[in-house]
């Protein structure tokens, strides 16, 4: 009977990992505006399930196996193409992303081009003397979809180097009855932010200018790999172990490097978390960061208002009161871990009077005991996660616990930050906007 059960709440998790809407648009709301949003969007939820459902469908046996080898026993440097996860000598492993399959199945994932060019770095990024085309090459592939616009792949062909750079476009969309002057702000606030964060785990943004339609564009360095949601989806029942540990522990690092610097990302989730072909995760997407503490400042702003993406919001979005937005992101963490897990979501939305899974959780966590998914960790894992979705902020683990704890000590972590980046706070810049030259 307890099997049962616990296979029914893990069916309806992937089921509803397929159901959470991607073009979901992740701005700051109140929790009345939030109220209404979500009467609304329980009515598109089945049409949206039944589009996915068909689009990530794969059979047993097929690449989604091909891909998984937790058994697979190889010699340290030795690879094969169609293993996107190995083990190697004690303890390390192996990404390789760049073939997967699973890219050809999704139209708004990232394409896998990785074979005919290479990830551009760009040391002129603040020239702004040239057209987009002309800087960074045409924009062509649409790899990526939201209501912020689209996300294309720019070829720059250089005529002495051999092959060709490719750039990630994202084409800035307008929002309805969107005044121009806020629609700048917003734009340009989110270049701000990005282009001031360099690290190994964070998306490179290098430019931010016009298009020859006028459309505002930021141009970002290309990750061949597609992103986490996808790589979820496909995976056939939860990522390999080790494969999700390292995984977690570059998205630790990296949000320790945001919150280091005075940002909090306040929409962390498996979509805004992209791949290279070697399995450097890095975070992107930053429309709904904010500074929650600047250079010259010691205390933290604390903030108020929904945003982001239900699944993977903290519960104390939910009421009107000031929090503390690192606290959100270091839940999101925890909720992105579980999904890398079980390829499924632990719940709708953390309100325990809206979803029964939650309620489930709390009363458990009262008991001292753990729901089903929590099942397929161990007790260290259990331990740590535990403490990352604590339902009250003020007893949640901090970003610096985590990077202490024995458990996360433990995890062998493939992409590390060779050099310190960190400073006291995001600096602030003057932002200048290319205007179209061509």
């Amino acid at each position: 009977m307890e099997n049962t059960k616990q296979q029914k709440e893990q069916t309806a998790g992937k089921k509803l990992l397929l159901e959470v809407d991607r073009q979901q648009p992740g701005s700051k709301e109140t929790k009345h505006e939030h109220d209404n949003h979500v009467k609304s969007s329980h009515h598109t939820s089945s049409k949206i399930s039944a589009t996915l459902q068909k689009m990530f469908h794969t059979d047993k046996g097929s690449d989604t196996e091909s891909e998984k080898s937790e058994n697979t026993n190889i010699q340290p440097g030795q690879t094969t193409s169609n293993t996107r996860f190995q083990k190697t000598e004690a303890g390390k492993h192996i990404h390789n992303l760049s073939y997967s399959k699973r890219t050809h199945r999704m139209q708004n994932f990232f394409k896998e081009l990785g074979i005919h060019g290479q990830p551009a770095a760009v040391n002129d990024k603040h020239v702004h003397s040239q057209s987009l085309s002309e800087k960074y090459g045409k924009p062509q592939e649409v790899i990526g979809k939201g209501a912020f616009g689209i996300v294309r792949i720019a070829h720059k062909i250089e005529p002495r180097v051999p092959g060709e750079k490719l750039f990630a476009v994202k084409e800035f969309k307008r929002h309805h009855n969107e005044p121009s002057k806020k629609y700048i702000k917003r734009l340009t606030s989110e270049f701000c932010i990005s282009s001031s964060l360099h690290h190994i785990n964070v998306i490179d943004t290098l430019d931010l200018l016009q298009d020859t339609q006028g459309n505002y564009c930021e141009v970002m360095e290309y990750c061949s790999g597609g992103d986490l949601y996808s790589l979820i989806v496909t995976s056939g029942g939860g990522l390999e172990k080790d494969e999700g540990n390292c995984f977690f522990g570059q998205l630790i690092n990296g949000v320790k490097y945001l919150h280091d610097n005075g940002v909090a990302h306040r929409d962390l989730k498996p979509e805004n978390l992209i791949l290279t072909f070697n399995g450097c995760l890095k975070i992107t997407d930053f429309g709904n960061a904010e500074c929650f503490r600047m250079a010259w400042e010691t205390q933290p702003h604390l903030t108020r208002g929904i945003c982001g993406s239900e699944p993977y919001i903290a519960p104390e979005e939910f009421k009107d009161e000031l929090f503390d937005s690192r606290s959100v992101d270091i839940w999101a963490c925890g909720i992105i871990y579980m999904s890398m897990m079980t390829s499924s979501l632990l719940w709708r939305v953390a309100i325990e009077k809206e979803d029964a899974n939650f309620k489930a959780y709390l009363e458990a966590k009262k008991k001292d005991t753990f729901t089903a998914p929590f099942q397929c960790l161990t007790e260290g894992q259990r331990e740590l996660i535990s403490k990352i979705i604590e339902p009250d902020p003020k007893k949640r683990i901090t970003i610096e616990q985590i990077i202490t704890d024995s458990w996360f000590s433990s995890i062998y972590i493939c992409h590390r930050q060779t050099t310190s980046t960190s400073d006291s706070s995001i600096s602030t810049k003057d932002i200048v906007i290319t205007e179209n030259r061509g």
